[in-house]
């Protein structure tokens, strides 16, 4: 592949790939030419890192439009977001949706006025970003769960991964401290959940009139008085895992409304790991994992 015409300017004091551009593109192949030619999946990497900055502003749409004479700053390595927030982490954003790591106790949408959640926090990101798109919710996890969640940036998008939710993801697991010792190695849970008036879920082996779940789990570490599990949804309800863990004995950690209320201001130990999908516009399979909360790991000690 060719190197575009462009002319390449001193780096910057961070260290930058400089360029500025001699003719209209779009931002995916411009990064490709810029560094020789490397491949689609590498470029998107960088772009989804927050990694390029045109004219000053960072810019992650693929298809963005770069002006003759526009300056643009590549940097192979992850950049720092402009939404430096505590609450969540951009895993990988593209101008369809974005890929969050939520921390708990931040709802996944807004309740009541002032509430914290991941839609309000999202729409001021575009916001700063110059994004002229909202947050839509594509799944959900509790508030007091943390980890990846994606929302789209259109209703449309929304809908394409909403409408056939058990093809469009193909992989989704989570983590989990639970109470106690367990002895298998691995199960497997199946009942009928469903929603009561006081907001809590029940379980059932025969059908009551609520939906089918099915939860798998393995074990990855024992501990004097608690276990990690990896659980795996083959489907996606209420309140699934904290009711099915609650069901055999053994309730997620700090789950006081499953299982036994830890201390005040702690969190219950349940984290979305690995999700893994297929992108409802390009049909690429894309697949994102996070570290196990370092809290989970003190808590087996």
């Amino acid at each position: 592949m060719k190197r575009p015409h462009n002319h390449r300017v001193p780096r910057d004091n961070n260290k930058k790939l400089v360029f500025r551009a001699k003719e209209e593109t779009g931002l995916l192949d411009f990064v490709m030419k810029a560094l020789d030619g490397i491949s689609r999946v590498k470029a998107k990497g960088i772009l989804g890192h927050g990694g390029v900055m045109v004219d000053g502003h960072m810019q992650t749409h693929y298809d963005y439009r770069v002006l003759p004479e526009s300056v643009v700053e590549i940097s192979r390595q992850p950049q720092p977001r402009a939404n430096t927030s505590p609450y969540y982490r951009i895993v990988y954003e593209d101008q369809w949706l974005v890929v969050v790591d939520k921390q708990p106790g931040v709802l996944s949408m807004p309740v009541g006025a002032g509430s914290l959640n991941m839609k309000h926090l999202l729409d001021k990101h575009f916001i700063e970003t110059r994004q002229r798109c909202t947050a839509h919710v594509v799944h959900r996890l509790d508030c007091r769960t943390s980890g990846l969640m994606i929302y789209a940036k259109s209703t449309q998008v929304q809908q394409d991964m909403t409408r056939d939710w058990r093809s469009t993801v193909t992989d989704r697991r989570y983590v989990a401290v639970v109470d106690g010792i367990m002895e298998q190695n691995e199960g497997r849970i199946e009942s009928w959940l469903k929603d009561t008036p006081n907001m809590k879920v029940i379980s059932s082996r025969t059908n009551n009139g609520g939906k089918f779940a099915i939860t798998t789990w393995r074990i990855l570490q024992r501990a004097q008085e608690h276990s990690l599990i990896e659980l795996k949804l083959l489907t996606g309800r209420k309140n699934q895992i904290r009711v099915h863990m609650s069901d055999i004995g053994h309730p997620v950690t700090g789950d006081g409304k499953y299982g036994k209320q830890d201390k005040p201001g702690t969190r219950h130990c349940l984290h979305a790991i690995k999700l893994a999908f297929v992108h409802p516009v390009t049909g690429e399979q894309l697949s994102f994992e996070t570290p196990i909360p370092p809290y989970f790991l003190r808590r087996l000690t």
